[in-house]
């Protein structure tokens, strides 16, 4: 093998070597851990939020909880809790991250992430298949990075005949590298 042949090889290999370290997943690094924060919107003022994303059996999957306590209204005096549960994974045959997740309300929800409307700074997730939901509609769940410890994340529902509207907007700073199963209860 030539010198030209054998550092073009090396070059190869080193690049292809980097690319397949990094994984489907190397865009989510930063969300690993425990979150804590606020929010606004979904038919209330405002709630405490608790969150949480960790890779699971082998790093195959992240694992995504979030938990959210409402400020009493009229309407709920007592308040309102919210949760959901899901895993983020990587479709090979498609070649898309998909998130399943499922809500204390009764709906699942099967997302995709958008590649063309994400980037360095904000991951977006579209639903593609909604059990539970008006016949049409759509969900849309934005995470934004906007420094190391800090994001916000977008809940927006699309009606047919009236668009997307958002629904709700939650300010998340990082409480922890480790995200555990102990949440808001």
């Amino acid at each position: 093998m030539s010198t030209k042949t054998s550092l073009l090889f090396g070059i190869c290999f080193v690049s292809y070597s980097l690319i397949a370290q990094t994984g489907p997943f190397s865009r989510f690094d930063f969300l690993i851990g425990k979150w804590s924060g606020t929010g606004s919107g979904f038919g209330n003022e405002s709630s405490i939020i608790e969150s949480g994303f960790h890779y699971a059996m082998d790093e195959h999957y992240i694992e995504v909880r979030n938990e959210s306590l409402f400020e009493p209204t009229d309407e709920k005096p007592d308040g309102d809790y919210h949760l959901d549960w899901g895993f983020i994974s990587y479709d090979k045959a498609r070649e898309k991250i998909v998130y399943r997740q499922f809500n204390t309300e009764g709906y699942v929800n099967q997302y995709i992430l958008i590649d063309s409307l994400s980037n360095d700074s904000a991951l977006v997730f579209e639903t593609e298949n909604s059990e539970n939901f008006i016949p049409g509609g759509k969900a849309r769940w934005t995470i934004r990075k906007l420094a190391p410890d800090n994001i916000e994340t977008l809940f927006d529902l699309f009606i047919p005949g009236k668009g997307y509207t958002c629904m709700g907007i939650n300010s998340l700073h990082k409480k922890n590298k480790h995200a555990n199963q102990s949440m808001l209860h």
